[in-house]
C-alpha cells in the first residue's frame, strides 16, 4: 500500500545550522509516535511534513503527489492536518469561526465547510462552547479548539505537537479515543508523554540530534527496559530513556 506520506533523503536546518541530516520515513495509515529530547528535530521534522518550510535536500511527498515547489505545497496543505505546540488564533473569534476558518484555509468546500467544522467542534467536546470567543478559553479548552482546527475537513495526514499540554485526566482521555477514531489517516503525535504513545500508538520513533535511533512498536522499544539501571516508572518509559542511553 502507498504511504501517506514519504521523506526521502532529508535535510533540514536553519541558518548554518543542520537540524535533521539524511532522514527517510514512510508514514502509512495508522498512529505513529514522536518520541526524543528537546533539541532532537521533531518540531522541525513536523514543521517541514507540514511544509511551513521547504526541505534543505531530499525530498517529501504526500498522499502520491512530490511537494517540490509552493504551488504543489499549497496542494498537499489540503491533505494536512497541522497543530503546532503554539497555535495563533484570533482573540475576539468565536470556536465556531476559528475552526470554520482553518477549514477556509485548508480549502474544504464551502458546500461542506458548515458540517465539517461542527463535526470537528463535537469530535473535541466544544460543541456548548461554539459561540465563546477564543479568548475566554481555558488553556486546555484551547488545545482542544487546536485538535479541532487540526482535524476539520478529515485530513490524510494530521501532524500534532503536543496536542495533549494542558489537558486534565478526563481530556486526555478523550483525545486518545478521538486519534484512535479516525480512519484512512496517518497520524504523528510527538509527545513527552510516554503514556500518550503507549496507550494510542501502533508505532513509535524516537529522535536524537536530527536522526532515528529507534523505529518499532511500543512493545518493541519496551523490550529495550530490560537493561539494567535504566531510569522510568514503566517499561516503555525505560525502554526509552535506555535507547536514549540515560542511566538512572
Amino acid at each position: 500500500m502507498q504511504p501517506i506520506a514519504a521523506l526521502s533523503g532529508l535535510v533540514q536546518g536553519y541558518g548554518r545550522r543542520e537540524v535533521i541530516s539524511g532522514l527517510d520515513w514512510d508514514l502509512g495509515i495508522g498512529v505513529h509516535g514522536l518520541l526524543g529530547p528537546n533539541g532532537a528535530g521533531k518540531t522541525t521534522l513536523l514543521r517541514t511534513l507540514a511544509t511551513v518550510v521547504p526541505a534543505r535536500q531530499g525530498s517529501l511527498t504526500v498522499c502520491g503527489h512530490m511537494v517540490r515547489s509552493e504551488r504543489s505545497a499549497r496542494a498537499a496543505r489540503r491533505r494536512i492536518g497541522y497543530l503546532p505546540q503554539d497555535f495563533g488564533y484570533y482573540p475576539a473569534y468565536s470556536v465556531y469561526d476559528f475552526v470554520r476558518y482553518c477549514a477556509w484555509l485548508r480549502g474544504v468546500p464551502s458546500r461542506e465547510a458548515h458540517q465539517e467544522t461542527v463535526r470537528a467542534i463535537e469530535s473535541v467536546g466544544l460543541e456548548g462552547r461554539a459561540k465563546d470567543t477564543m479568548k475566554s478559553l481555558s488553556g486546555g479548552m484551547l488545545r482542544r479548539a487546536g485538535v479541532a482546527s487540526a482535524i476539520v475537513g478529515s485530513p490524510s495526514l494530521l501532524l500534532l505537537d503536543e496536542p495533549t499540554v494542558g489537558l486534565d485526566p478526563a481530556q486526555r482521555l478523550q483525545f486518545r479515543d478521538l486519534i484512535r477514531s479516525l480512519k484512512d489517516t496517518a497520524v504523528i503525535l510527538s509527545t513527552h508523554l510516554v503514556e500518550d504513545v503507549a496507550a494510542v500508538c501502533d508505532e513509535v520513533a524516537v529522535m536524537r540530534d536530527g536522526a532515528f535511533v529507534f523505529r518499532g512498536t511500543p512493545r518493541d522499544l519496551a523490550a529495550r527496559s530490560a537493561e539494567a539501571g535504566v531510569a522510568g516508572d514503566s517499561p516503555l518509559e525505560r525502554g526509552y530513556m535506555a535507547t536514549l542511553g540515560v542511566s538512572a
